[in-house]
């Protein structure tokens, strides 16, 4: 028999928890919803497209939604809800989905919606998007019986494709704006036309965009707001003094500077809140490249995990606000995380004479090594990080230098150059760890160029077979066995540290309500948000 699914209609909320961290949540479950105003949403990076068709970068995420919807949307548990799609079905077998999409929707230029964007968005996904060439590998064909109707059909089981067709990870983008052009350079990009709750207005490079409230929206009771404004402020101090004075009224991904949130907490026009986290989990990490002349030692490597005390670098870098992780999976993915720790604990004799069994003693400067250290600028806690870590590298006597580079420089010199021996990186689990966990580590995913692959380039063909039996395995038990074993190599063989999984906070104004209610939270399309007078 297929499995069918009858999800609760989108705009209802009970049994959504909301845990707030300080005032207001609750007060919203209950409040009425008010028309109009004016959101404005600080965002820390100004993206370089406005449609997350070709990129994962966060900034993208955060705009793409308001205007480009995707089929589904998701509950705090990663459960389904109608978006374009108002019913699905997966067969027995694991290898077809059908949807039944909702009828007289409208793109923002007046034509309609149908199947053939589905079609064509999931097609252009598979051969486009970064993860989306993972996330849809095993798709053969779209079939389109009826305009309403999208059939997906895959060669091989996808047991996490179903989580994975939020407005932002998988945007349904108009076919008949993109055919015959190239997707990464498309216009629309940069003026986007969708299905979604508001419609683009405006982009001020350098300074902010603004989306207006789509009078034909699909749900006519939809959206509340009149406008919203996102403005990139990339100072952090800049966005604190913003959520201060009030002219800031949201951000996300704890948009301050760590050390600021305690006196910020005390104010009482703000909210704190990690509601709209639990789609996308992070695992910040101490990556080898493995070609390094230096980290191509095992024995080097495990020196370096006995040198890291991950309580003591959480409590000074990330000020408590996080997870210790020994695995790449993160503690958030409680389905699929193994909590047993390091094989190599904190040991700094250990460390030293592991570095003496690879060759590298300590000269008379009592320094074993020089090595540069890179690190991701994405976030406030990339240089505090690496200089803790050069702290207590020295200690053994490895001396480290840490570069700084500015994103594209950053991504150019680890993934294209391969120019780097070890670097403070970040990488985004997601929902399922086929999709934001197997493309670092799968020897396949070995990609110059390509951002956020498998940038260690490691290559242990047991992992691989290990991820790719996960990949299609149906089994919940099977494939949990899979990851399981799967991260005991990983720390084994150290191609790089886990070190912590981040809590993100979302700050807002306490009059705005109503703005994370699904999994992703504001990278959603924030449809149902409101304001208070």
């Amino acid at each position: 028999m297929t499995v069918r699914f009858h999800p609760t209609r989108r705009a209802t909320l009970a049994g959504l928890s909301m845990l707030a961290l300080s005032g207001g949540s609750a007060l919203a479950q209950t409040a009425t919803p008010k028309k109009g105003g004016t959101l404005t949403f600080l965002q820390t990076s100004e993206p370089n497209t406005l449609v997350s068709l070709t990129t994962t970068a966060t900034s993208a995420l955060t705009n793409s939604a308001k205007v480009t919807e995707g089929l589904l949307e998701y509950d705090f548990d990663i459960k389904p809800r109608p978006a374009l799609a108002t019913e699905w079905s997966i067969s027995p077998d694991g290898k077809t989905y059908t949807f039944k999409l909702r009828p007289n929707v409208k793109f923002h230029d007046g034509k309609p919606f149908t199947s053939a964007d589905v079609a064509y968005s999931i097609q252009l996904l598979k051969t486009v998007h970064p993860r989306g060439r993972n996330t849809f590998a095993n798709v053969t064909e779209v079939q389109t019986p009826d305009p309403l109707t999208a059939v997906i059909v895959l060669s091989k089981p996808a047991p996490y494709l179903i989580k994975a067709l939020t407005a932002a990870e998988s945007p349904i983008v108009p076919k008949h704006l993109y055919e015959g052009t190239d997707p990464v350079t498309n216009k629309n990009g940069n003026a986007p036309i969708g299905t979604g709750p508001y419609l683009f207005k405006e982009w001020v490079r350098g300074s902010h965009v603004i989306y207006e409230r789509n009078p034909n929206y699909w749900n006519a009771d939809l959206p509340r707001i009149d406008r919203m404004v996102c403005k990139f402020v990339t100072d952090p101090g800049a966005r604190s003094i913003a959520f201060e004075n009030g002219s800031g009224d949201i951000g996300y991904r704890t948009p301050v500077a760590l050390a600021d949130l305690d006196r910020l907490k005390k104010l009482p026009n703000l909210v704190f809140e990690t509601d709209g986290t639990s789609y996308s989990y992070n695992v910040q990490l101490l990556q080898f490249n493995l070609d390094s002349q230096y980290f191509k030692d095992i024995k080097v490597r495990q020196a370096i995990a006995h040198c890291i005390d991950r309580a003591a670098l959480l409590k000074v870098v990330a000020y408590g606000y996080g997870v210790v992780s020994y695995s790449p999976i993160a503690p958030g993915l409680k389905e699929f995380h193994d909590p047993t720790p390091s094989p190599y604990a904190y040991d700094l004799k250990k460390a030293e004479q592991l570095l003496d069994e690879a060759g590298f003693k300590r000269g008379p400067d009592k320094i074993r090594f020089k090595v540069p250290m890179d690190f991701n600028p994405v976030g406030d806690d990339g240089r505090r990080t690496c200089e803790f870590l050069r702290a207590v590298l020295s200690r053994v006597g490895i001396a480290v230098e840490i570069r700084a580079a500015d994103l594209p420089t950053f991504a150019k010199r680890i993934y294209t150059d391969r120019d780097f021996d070890f670097t403070y990186n970040g990488h985004s689990n997601l929902f399922d760890p086929t999709v934001g966990v197997q493309r670092i580590y799968w020897s396949k995913n070995f990609k110059k160029g390509v951002p956020f692959s498998n940038g260690s380039h490691y290559d242990n063909p047991n992992v691989d077979a290990l991820l790719e039996g996960a990949a299609v395995e149906n089994d919940p038990v099977k494939r949990k066995a899979m990851f399981v074993e799967f991260q005991k190599i990983i720390a084994e063989e150290v191609p790089d540290i886990s070190l912590f999984q981040p809590l993100y906070l979302t700050i807002k104004n306490k009059r705005v309500h109503d703005d994370s209610i699904t999994a992703d939270g504001v990278e959603a399309n924030m449809a149902q948000v409101w304001l208070d007078a």
